[in-house]
């Protein structure tokens, strides 16, 4: 007898299947460097540290607040506090935006997707 232990995830949505060494990957397609994550796309990110990222860095992920109540931000190997200017800019929008380290935001990202949430990952590659 067999279980199957993978959540049940609708298809075409990405879930992280892996990360580390600088990349990302979902099932068998990888993706070299940071990354804005949503169920159904995958951006490049042009961050490689939290020093790198400003209100503009979130203009993808306010193009689509529609689609988006929660805002994951993987932030590397170790947390920082999230500046002001960028929680007023995405509320703004109503999203709320969680900072964890960039594994805690990959395993929180699969999970959100798997129960149907509306959620997006900004992850910086560790």
């Amino acid at each position: 007898m067999s279980l199957e232990v993978s959540p049940l995830v609708a298809e075409g949505r990405n879930l992280v299947s892996s990360y580390g060494d600088g990349l990302f990957r979902f099932g068998e397609e990888a993706v070299n460097g940071s990354v804005l994550l949503f169920p159904e796309s995958i951006y490049s990110w042009n961050v490689k540290s939290m020093d790198d990222i400003t209100v503009d860095s979130f203009a993808r992920v306010i193009e689509k607040a529609d689609e988006i109540e929660i805002l994951l931000l993987g932030m590397g190997s170790r947390l920082m506090p999230v500046p002001l200017a960028w929680r007023h800019a995405l509320k703004e929008h109503g999203i709320v935006i969680e900072p964890m380290d960039t594994g805690a935001a990959c395993r929180t990202y699969n999970v959100l997707v798997a129960e149907a949430r509306r959620v997006a990952a900004a992850l910086i590659a560790v």
